[in-house]
């Protein structure tokens, strides 16, 4: 059964660990991630782009493979089903097809109205006991399309929207999404410190885990992030033991035509990415 994942967060947040939301794009992901949660004994969100949602059939057609699958496959662990960087419309629809938790994306408001349309998410998620996250400033590099500078949040910002209500907040400190170009400067985390300050015990969320240096990510943690978005690095592991397959010729031999034998190897690499970053945040055995 699906869960919101306001308490995870928050017992990730007393403990100083992190929860990892890991993006789904097809059943290969959603049961690899799902099966080594499992294996770890953590709690896991499963992350949904709207993007990725249209991809595989729309929100109705992820939440009916997700149940699915943990009813199957005996999967006792807590999962939230998360709605990633959503619309104000995407977010309703989110709810109304059965996912337990949504991001409402209003960075891109001015923040009088990132406020209000906040707001109205969560007094409907909260009515149906599911979790909301908000985002303040807009995240560096570029999501499904969406694409900012690597910006500091304002504290101040995020206190207003903290106040609402909302169960965890996403506050840019100069972590961007996909590869972190070579001249990066790093995650801010005096930055990180303020925001912290400004919106007491609020769950932090990091985006663009993919290729933060883990005394960074440790550092993060310690101070009140708990919930890192990983996404990109799962899609390079499994690209790379795809294109490995091919260049093998494996696809050549016997049946290795078959798709179930050709998804294997990527399969699997998204399975020893995610343990490796569930070891990192800390959450094996905790849930």
């Amino acid at each position: 059964m699906l869960v919101s994942a306001k308490e995870m967060l928050v017992t990730a947040r007393k403990g100083k660990y992190a929860v990892g939301q890991f993006n789904i794009n097809n059943l290969e992901w959603t049961k690899a991630i799902l099966l080594t949660a499992q294996e770890n004994n953590s709690p896991v969100i499963l992350g949904v782009s709207e993007g990725a949602g249209k991809y595989m059939g729309g929100f109705k057609t992820v939440v009916g493979m997700t149940n699915g699958l943990i009813e199957e496959l005996n999967i006792t662990v807590p999962v939230a089903l998360h709605l990633d960087h959503g619309s104000y419309d995407g977010a309703l629809k989110a709810m109304e097809a059965g996912f337990s938790s949504v991001m409402f994306d209003g960075s891109h408001y001015d923040i009088k109205e990132n406020i209000t349309k906040t707001k109205e998410i969560i007094d409907i998620a909260h009515a149906r006991e599911l979790s909301v996250e908000a985002e303040v400033g807009s995240i560096g590099g570029e999501e499904d399309g969406v694409v900012g500078a690597g910006e500091i949040a304002d504290a101040s910002e995020c206190k207003a929207i903290a106040e609402l209500g909302v169960d965890m907040l996403a506050a840019g400190i100069g972590n961007i999404h996909g590869k972190y170009p070579e001249n990066w400067a790093g995650l801010n985390f005096e930055a990180l410190g303020n925001i912290q300050d400004a919106t007491g015990n609020m769950p932090l969320v990091l985006h663009g885990g993919t290729g933060i240096p883990e005394d960074m990510i440790k550092e993060a943690i310690s101070l009140g992030v708990a919930k890192i978005n990983v996404n990109t690095e799962c899609q390079l592991t499994f690209a790379a033991a795809t294109r490995k397959y091919f260049e093998a010729g494996k696809d050549l031999e016997g049946k290795g035509f078959d798709p179930r034998k050709i998804l294997a190897p990527g399969f699997e690499a998204i399975k020893a990415t995610v343990k490796e970053k569930m070891e990192l945040f800390g959450s094996v055995n905790k849930a």
